[in-house]
């Protein structure tokens, strides 16, 4: 049960002196109230990603007495971390040890396999808890609302990457990779990744905690060129230096990128932010610059005609992949193949700007084109799920509507994270933007927004609302008898780990 064990003893900050410190003539009755310590506050928190970890961290490192409980849906923890980051990113997985300290706190418990708003509702946990925090993230993915986008062969990044990082709702995408083309359309480190592990070598990919099926996929791929398409030009793309530097420095693989999308960008990056401005040097430098290539045969000079021939018909037998960035271009339709199988192509409309940096519109000029492809991969952004009909929700926004954390309109009730700022930054903006929501929490509890002279029983009453539907928790230790399973499974391939995907795989190992 939760908190059992988890209680100090002793006199502490706020706890009155022990009984033998009483004066003598006090009642007996009245004596042992007096003694008792304040029950301790009970905060419940929703979502196991980093918006929820770093929401308890907060609340357990600035509260000495807190209890605080973490749901999940899935059996096992952390959410984006291990199904967002792409897998030849281990060092941004480094949380995972931090978030495994909290989640072994002795005020701290983790309840997996646990679905909030089917198995236990917002207002029970209400009940059982002085504070809950939403911190469930971003399920969804924006839809691009064009015709052709429901055709086989056309998929959310959040899919994809789901697909490849062992996400257990996304098994089942088997993605055709025959095609020589991939459209990406987004402009952000999502598309990044996606179009990085689509050419990566697959030597790199071999060495990380990608899954075994879907490496299984890459191996067969045809896709020989990849293209992100944005609807603005280069001063307003979303991905960051670091992504966009590995991406350029991929082995095998060559960027193109028109010198015309760059003309007079550098005098116009003069005065921008310092991210923005190097950014933008890096994409003139890598579309001025001669591939590799070109360049050796340039200087290699006066080979025989004959050989030079041979030699570039060599090297267009072994071209290498390529990828590119096609600006201020907006979908209008997935165009089909001719056995309506699979996408040939996307028709676009040229795009204007209207405005400069961030805020610039892209307004359609009345001129299309059509970008071939076989794969159409959307890539435009993330989008909250309303959790329960007692929680306020802003489906055009896709959050909770709130300030500082504190759920309008409800007290008690709190977000972080996604769900309250919208699907925007990186995990350290989440850090943050929890941290800020956690501290919402801390001030309430000391300024008596939230009572707790009421004791509350926590994962104890839950706990009976669960047993009564049927409904078995999985706990932090038997989420490690899992995560045990895994790292066995990658030791004996020669990596980090081996993901399981099926839930009811997971479920078995630990003997539910």
């Amino acid at each position: 049960m939760a908190g059992a064990g988890r209680l100090r003893a002793g006199p502490g900050p706020g706890r009155l002196p022990w009984p033998h410190a009483l004066p003598a003539a006090l009642p007996a009755a009245l004596r042992r109230w007096l003694s008792s310590p304040a029950p301790p506050p009970r905060v419940c928190v929703v979502g196991s990603g980093p918006a929820g970890f770093y929401t308890a961290q907060h609340i357990l490192k600035h509260h000495g007495g807190a209890l605080v409980d973490i749901y999940e849906k899935l059996p096992v923890p952390f959410g984006l971390v291990r199904f967002g980051v792409a897998p030849d990113h281990p060092e941004v997985k480094n949380v995972i040890h931090s978030f495994t300290q909290t989640a072994r706190s002795e005020r701290c418990a983790y309840y997996g396999n646990v679905t909030v708003g089917r198995d236990v509702t917002v207002p029970e946990l209400q009940r059982a808890y002085h504070a809950v925090v939403l911190s469930y993230g971003a399920e969804d993915n924006r839809v691009l609302g064009i015709p052709g986008e429901n055709l086989p062969g056309v998929y959310s990044a959040r899919a994809f990457v789901g697909w490849y990082n062992g996400l257990p709702e996304n098994q089942d995408l088997k993605p055709d990779l025959s095609c020589e083309t991939v459209l990406i359309l987004g402009h952000g480190n999502v598309a990044l990744d996606i179009a990085r592990i689509l050419l990566s070598p697959l030597q790199l990919l071999r060495k990380t905690d990608i899954t075994d099926s879907s490496l299984a996929a890459l191996a067969c791929s045809k896709v020989k060129r990849v293209w992100l398409v944005g609807r603005r030009g280069p001063l307003q793309v979303a991905f960051t230096i670091k992504e966009l530097r590995e991406m350029i420095n991929l082995p095998g693989t060559r960027a193109v990128l028109d010198p015309a999308d760059f003309t007079g960008l550098e005098s116009a990056v003069k005065d921008a932010p310092r991210p923005r401005k190097r950014l933008t040097e890096l994409m003139i430098k890598t579309a001025l610059e001669k591939p590799a290539e070109v360049q050796a045969a340039a200087a290699a000079g006066a080979a025989a005609a004959g050989a030079a021939a041979a030699g570039a018909a060599a090297a267009g037998a072994a071209a290498p992949r390529e990828w590119g960035l096609k600006f201020q271009r907006s979908p209008q339709e997935v165009l089909p193949s001719a056995d309506g199988r699979r996408p040939r192509g996307v028709r676009m409309a040229l795009t204007r700007l209207e405005g400069s940096g961030d805020s610039a519109r892209a307004v359609p000029t009345g001129d299309v084109e059509e970008l071939e492809c076989g794969l159409v991969l959307s890539s435009i952004g993330y989008r909250s799920l309303p959790l329960d009909p007692a929680v306020p929700f802003d489906s055009r926004r896709g959050v909770i509507p709130n300030s500082s954390g504190r759920v309008q309109g409800v007290p008690g009730l709190y977000c972080s994270g996604w769900v309250k700022r919208g699907p925007t930054g990186v995990i350290i903006t989440t850090m943050n933007d929890s941290f800020d929501t956690a501290q919402s929490v801390l001030e309430d509890l000391q300024g008596g927004v939230l009572d707790v002279s009421l004791s509350r029983e926590g994962f104890g009453l839950v706990e009976s609302i669960l047993h009564s539907r049927g409904v078995r928790p999985v706990s932090f230790s038997d989420w490690e008898k899992i995560d045990a399973a895994e790292v066995a499974r990658g030791k004996a391939a020669g990596k980090p780990r081996e993901k399981i995907v099926d839930p009811a795989e997971m479920l078995h190992i630990i003997g539910h």
